[in-house]
C-alpha cells in the first residue's frame, strides 16, 4: 500500500499493483506450461516384473481383470472367471469384502493398452466397496523384449 502526502497535508493512499502482477506474471507461467501436459493426456502402463516367483493363486484370492475395453473380469477366489458389468462391481465386491476382518487385498490386473482412466475407474470402485490394498499383477516381458532391453540400455 503506498502512503503519498499532499500539498495540503491531505493523505492519499494508493494500492501497490507491483507485487500483484509479479505473482500473476508467474501464474502465468505456470499455467502456459502445465495446460499442455494436461490436455495431452497420461499413459500409465502396468508394470511388467523381472525375476518373478510363479506363485500360484490362493483359495481366497480375489482377482480384478480389465480387457483393453474396459470390461471387468472377476475371479472371487474359487478359480472362475466371470464378467461382471461396471454398475454392479462395487455392490459385487462390497458383498465380498464386507465380511472380511483383516484380509481385504484385490488383485488388479489389466490390460497394457488400457487408458489411465479405466483403471482409475476400477480402483475408485474397489476402494469405496472396501478394498484396503490393491496389488497389481505383473507379468514377466518375453524373453526378446529382455534381451532387446539389455542391449539398448
Amino acid at each position: 500500500m503506498g502512503l503519498a502526502v499532499g500539498d495540503q497535508g491531505e493523505v492519499k493512499s494508493e494500492p501497490n499493483v507491483i507485487p500483484m502482477i509479479d505473482v500473476m506474471l508467474v501464474l502465468l507461467i505456470i499455467f502456459m506450461i502445465v495446460t499442455p501436459v494436461i490436455s495431452s493426456g497420461m499413459q500409465a502402463k502396468m508394470p511388467m516384473g523381472r525375476n518373478i516367483e510363479s506363485r500360484p493363486d490362493e483359495e481366497l484370492d480375489i482377482v480384478l481383470g480389465v480387457d483393453n475395453r474396459g470390461d471387468y473380469f472377476l475371479d472371487p477366489g474359487d478359480g472362475t472367471i466371470r464378467p461382471v458389468p461396471r454398475d454392479s462391481l462395487e455392490p459385487y465386491l462390497r458383498r465380498i469384502y464386507e465380511n472380511r476382518l483383516k484380509d481385504k487385498i484385490l488383485f488388479f490386473k489389466a490390460d497394457q493398452q488400457l487408458e489411465y482412466g479405466a483403471i482409475q475407474d476400477a480402483v475408485e470402485i474397489a476402494r469405496s466397496a472396501g478394498v484396503r490394498v490393491l496389488a497389481a499383477v505383473t507379468e514377466e516381458p518375453a524373453r526378446g523384449l529382455m534381451a532387446a532391453g539389455r542391449q539398448g540400455g
